[in-house]
């Protein structure tokens, strides 16, 4: 089932749905399951399976040479999202990214989502390789999220690269793009970088998750600002409960966000890591009894590999 039906079945009511990453290379899926597990009983009608963009190994070659090789750590995307819907009979979402992929891969990705019965895709451009300053396309590939939307929105339709004739009606598939409460680091702007979203809602997304945040006031703006330039499809919260005191400096680093000060305070006060988890746990159920409160369609959890907080906080509100 597409999103967007998960929610209009849902008649105002809140869902809760989450976010998991691919296990590393070699490593078995039983881990992830360990994760979800414990999830099912808020009965999310939908679980999101990230993409890992590629990136270069250096392999000792002797002589002290070393060869640069292309992998990627948590490949399997596709795979653990058909596990996941055959073992917990929920749908998922696995995420298209532009980086790392030609155009026809990214064809037959999108075929393969059809042949398993996987209505609803995550359009992403994702991110530079490591290494890198900034993103640089895949030569056949992609360069932004909108080239992705327009192309998944053709092959919803049956209309394919090497087949200009055919066009259903009717979408197969429900895209979901990602939306930035505080801004994507590479927009000039707010105003601007709302504008690039409404661009990929008119070339056919579905729907919207957002980047973490931890001030609802932000995603209050973000919203309001949308609906006030004609982005009317739903704009999901994305949430994640603190649960070190390095992500007081990792998060911001890597998702280019801002934390309240007031949480800040409370995380440099805490003795130990022990202390911040349950200070996260705290704070995300106070957002989110927030947001609930506001009437979102989803509260969507990024759980980054571990399941035990984002259970603690949605036994408080499930």
């Amino acid at each position: 089932m597409k999103i967007t039906d998960h929610i209009k079945k849902a008649n105002g009511k809140t869902l809760f749905s989450l976010e998991v990453i691919p296990p590393t290379k070699g490593t078995g899926i039983e881990d992830l399951y360990k994760n979800i597990d414990p999830l099912m009983e808020f009965k999310p009608p939908f679980i999101d399976v990230t993409t890992s963009r590629e990136e270069y190994v250096y392999i000792e070659k002797g002589n002290g040479l070393m060869e640069r090789k292309i992998t990627r750590m948590r490949p399997g995307t596709l795979g653990i999202c058909a596990s996941i819907q055959h073992k917990y009979n929920v749908d998922t979402v696995p995420h298209v990214l532009c980086g790392g992929f030609t155009k026809e891969e990214t064809e037959y990705l999108l075929v393969d989502c059809l042949y398993l019965g996987i209505d609803n895709v995550m359009a992403l451009r994702g991110d530079a390789m490591k290494g890198q300053n900034q993103f640089l396309p895949t030569e056949g590939g992609h360069h932004h999220a909108i080239d992705l939307v327009h192309h998944i929105n053709d092959i919803g339709r049956g209309k394919y690269l090497t087949d200009e004739k055919r066009c259903e009606e009717e979408n197969k598939f429900c895209i979901g793009v990602a939306g930035y409460p505080e801004k994507h680091i590479e927009a000039p702007s707010m105003n601007y970088d709302l504008q690039k979203l409404k661009e990929k809602v008119e070339a056919g997304a579905d729907y919207v998750v957002t980047q973490m945040f931890f001030d609802n006031q932000k995603y209050f703006n973000f919203v309001k600002e949308a609906r006030e330039i004609g982005i009317e499809i739903p704009i999901i919260p994305g949430i994640k409960p603190i649960a070190t005191k390095g992500h007081l400096s990792m998060l911001p680093k890597t998702f280019k966000i801002d934390l309240p000060e007031e949480l800040i305070s409370e995380i440099t006060k805490a003795k130990d890591n022990t202390a911040v988890k349950q200070i996260g746990i705290e704070w995300a159920v106070k957002q989110c009894r927030e947001l609930l409160n506001f009437g979102v369609p989803v509260l969507h959890f990024y759980s980054m590999g571990k399941s035990d907080n984002i259970r603690k906080v949605a036994s408080q509100l499930f």
